[in-house]
C-alpha cells in the first residue's frame, strides 16, 4: 500500500528546487475548497509561472497567487 506524502515533506523537499525559479517569491501550505492544497507565491503574473509547475504534486494541487516581492520589516 502507498503511503501519500504529507504536505510538509513536500515542501521540504522542493522548496529550494522551486525558490530557484525566477518569479516565485514563496511556497506555503494552504486550502483551497476545504482541502490541503501547496500555493506558489509569485511576484509578477501568475500565468507564467504556472507552465513550470504541474497542476498537482504527489496528490495535492498547486495553486499561485500573485504577492509581490516580499521586505524584511524595517529594510530599506
Amino acid at each position: 500500500m502507498h503511503v501519500r506524502k504529507t504536505i510538509e515533506q513536500v515542501l521540504d523537499e522542493k522548496t529550494g528546487q522551486w525558490m530557484a525559479i525566477p518569479g516565485v517569491a514563496g511556497i506555503a501550505a494552504g486550502t483551497s475548497k476545504g482541502k490541503p492544497c501547496i500555493k506558489i507565491l509569485t511576484t509578477s503574473n501568475p500565468s507564467e509561472i504556472k507552465e513550470k509547475f504541474p497542476s498537482t504534486i504527489e496528490g495535492y494541487p498547486v495553486i499561485f497567487e500573485e504577492t509581490g516581492t516580499f521586505r524584511a520589516i524595517g529594510s530599506n
